[in-house]
């Protein structure tokens, strides 16, 4: 009696069946077709974005357009946007359903990239109230030409020339642009303490080296050298006497752009609101481990202040400050922090290697005194070559102290930057963190990928190094080693949380100083420093946080799903051959989940 049911059911699935495998060529056929347009949008892009960026070029390794400047007028950018929406309308028109996962990664970066591009042209409009924008850019087109050997000085020395040809039209492109009045007047007083930082770069690379020009391109470099110099000391006049009066802008963004910037930053699931609740409960649960851990280091000390096991909030701030203050006290002489910082990247290498929990890339790094034209913002950073420049140097740019400082204010910053502090610094910049990171990231099959690298990414990584480094036993467990690392961490948290509060809720000088000094345990040199800094950018300090929430989160995912076969190694060298893409993509990489 059921033999017909069955019957028709069969026959329904072998029908079903049929049309499946019918439509399987052309569902195939459609997954190529998607797969095939997007790698050759993806290849075009990369190879037009030196038109449009000749100095990001040369970052990235493409030295096609290395004798030119970006032009920022207002024809030049209008030709930059009709691009950029051009290649995101092509962008937009393939089917991200049909891409292969890692091509939906690389479609979602370079999509969030052109967005972003055409909002900051259109809306956020930087162009018109930041002399920074031109500052850098200036700065970076020289530098990005000597300090790599990517190709013979001669050579490069020809490129400087044609840039240097073109600088006095950058600096009027400034002019023309900037609206003073809109210019906060931090941005207005940093760019008169960069601007001649341009000149440095040739007094100190370029022209020691003339010689090795031939007559006629040396006298070509020559006049072009005057004609730079002339071209600085105007628009330094005009910084100096138009600018810097009339500049009265709000260095605060707002709401509207800080989230909008955010969202672009980020390409995070956490929003600003998720961000603070979790930085403001972190701030706590890391306050209490710096408390531990201060107990320990005061433990029989003559002197020490009382470490109860339920302390009051007077009681805690004060044994951590203390504790604090040992670690301070081993710190180097005014003139040592760069040779200090090669000790350590000697020692963090050493150890890297020893535990064997990542693959060390062999790529040369160099620590170097960061160059004139980029202090003012960070006390270090990295530089890494670009994806298309591989075996070419990593820098590890340490700024020095400023010679104006007084004695009282270098002690506050030996004292901030101690001994164990620039240890962590190295690791932070250096070994495990960015130029490991950055070297994994340059030999990602996808150019594009490394190209767009996400911040959160990046950073959270640095962040995520000096917690493995802890987990791994650097320094034999020393306890102050551990205070000095988790206060780290506890600046990544302030750092997140000034951000928003700052740029969106108005948060003043005073209360930003008390969140650091107090609540963070920074010292008032890197309390001032970061305050310059958070009224400079806008999104980036949250960058630090966030990235490390994610990697954290990702890694207990991880080790969740491994049970008891969890390969540290194995994981950290998978995270990274992907590249730098935003936590998320690289998670649906790692368990190959669906995009959201």
């Amino acid at each position: 009696m059921r033999r017909p049911h069955v019957f028709v059911r069969s026959c329904v699935t072998l029908i079903l069946l049929a049309f499946c495998v019918a439509l399987q060529p052309a569902a195939l056929a459609a997954a190529a077709s998607a797969d095939a347009r997007f790698d050759a949008l993806s290849k075009r892009y990369v190879d037009e974005f030196g038109r449009y960026a000749p100095v990001s070029a040369t970052q990235l390794g493409d030295h096609r357009f290395d004798g030119e400047l970006d032009d920022l007028s207002g024809a030049g950018r209008a030709r930059a946007l009709a691009w950029v929406k051009g290649v995101l309308g092509e962008l937009q028109g393939i089917d991200h359903s049909q891409l292969s996962r890692a091509n939906q990664v690389d479609a979602a970066m370079l999509e969030n990239q052109l967005r972003y591009s055409v909002w900051s042209e259109e809306k956020y409009r930087d162009w018109s109230w930041d002399p920074l924008v031109y500052t850098q850019l200036a700065g970076q087109s020289l530098y990005g030409l000597l300090a790599r050997e990517f190709a013979p000085f001669p050579q490069r020395l020809g490129s400087v020339t044609s840039r240097l040809e073109q600088l006095p039209g950058l600096l009027e492109q400034m002019r023309a642009n900037i609206v003073p009045a809109r210019v906060p007047a931090i941005h207005a007083e940093t760019a008169v303490r960069q601007n001649p930082g341009v000149l440095s770069l040739v007094d100190e690379l370029v022209v020691p080296n003339l010689a090795q020009l031939p007559l006629a391109d040396r006298a070509r470099l020559e006049q072009a050298i005057a004609d730079a110099r002339a071209a600085v000391k105007t628009h330094q006049q005009w910084l100096e006497q138009t600018l810097v009066p009339q500049a009265k802008g709000d260095f605060r963004i707002g709401r509207e752009l800080y989230d909008e910037k955010l969202s672009f930053a980020l390409m995070s699931p956490l929003s600003r609101a998720e961000i603070r609740r979790r930085a403001e409960a972190d701030a706590i649960t890391t306050r209490a481990k710096m408390y531990e851990v201060s107990r320990q280091v005061l433990a029989g000390r003559a002197g020490a202040p009382p470490t109860p096991a339920n302390p009051t909030p007077a009681e805690q701030q004060a044994a951590i400050k203390a504790a604090i203050d040992v670690a301070s006290a081993e710190r180097v002489p005014r003139a040592g922090v760069v040779e200090f910082a090669q000790q350590m990247l000697r020692e963090t290498t050493a150890f890297v290697r020893a535990k064997n929990f990542v693959t060390v890339p062999d790529e040369p790094l160099e620590v170097i005194l960061m160059p004139e034209f980029q202090r003012g913002v960070a006390v270090a950073y990295c530089d890494s070559p670009g994806p298309l420049d591989q075996g070419q140097r990593t820098f590890f740019a340490v700024s020095p102290i400023p010679a104006e400082w007084t004695p009282a204010q270098a002690d506050s910053f030996l004292r901030e930057y101690n001994t164990r502090s620039i240890a962590n610094l190295t690791i932070h910049e250096a070994m495990p963190g960015h130029y490991l990171q950055l070297a994994h990231s340059n030999r990602s099959p996808s150019v594009l990928r490394a190209m767009l690298g996400s911040g959160p990414f990046v950073e959270g990584w640095a962040v995520y190094t000096e917690r493995v480094m802890a987990e791994q036993g650097f320094r034999g467990g020393d306890p102050l080693m551990q205070l000095v690392q988790l206060k780290w961490y506890l600046r990544s948290i302030t750092n997140a949380i000034m951000d928003s509060a700052i740029h969106v809720d108005g948060m003043t000088r005073d209360e930003a100083m008390q969140l650091m000094v107090e609540t963070g345990f920074q010292e008032e040199r890197e309390a001032a420093g970061k305050w310059v800094r958070a009224q400079l950018s806008s999104a980036q300090l949250s960058t630090y946080f966030v990235g490390y929430q994610e990697h954290s989160d990702m890694r207990a995912e991880a080790e969740r799903r491994a049970g008891g076969k969890f390969d540290i190694k194995a994981y950290h060298d998978q995270v990274l051959s992907y590249g730098s893409p935003p936590v998320r993509l690289v998670r649906a990489l790692v368990f190959d989940e669906a995009i959201r």
